[in-house]
């Protein structure tokens, strides 16, 4: 996780996100760095859009931190399907993000 909290605070220094930079962070920290999962980090990052991701990750949190309201109207079928559609798809793009930094 510190590889992730590294590059999060690289991402958020505006600081290139690059095997030198997360090596520093993570060894300024007093942890030992490995420079094959950092070579790992660096390569599964490089088509991803940070600001994005984080967003998409937050969306897809709130709900499972109970931050959206409750709904206490009836929906009809077709709006339950497509709502738990859209679910599905924000909890395999939050997987899909997690896997990315695990």
């Amino acid at each position: 996780m510190e590889y992730i909290y590294a590059t999060m605070l690289l991402h958020s220094g505006d600081k290139e996100i690059n095997e030198e930079n997360v090596k520093s962070v993570i060894e300024a920290a007093g942890i030992e760095a490995s420079d094959v999962r950092i070579k790992g980090l660096i390569a599964a990052l490089e088509d991803v859009d940070i600001d994005e991701a984080i967003e998409t990750t937050a969306l897809a949190a709130a709900p499972a931190a109970g931050v959206v309201a409750p709904v206490t109207e009836e929906k009809a079928p077709d709006q339950e399907e497509d709502e738990e559609e859209e679910e599905a798809s924000e909890e395999e793009a939050a997987a899909g993000l997690g896997a990315l930094f695990g």
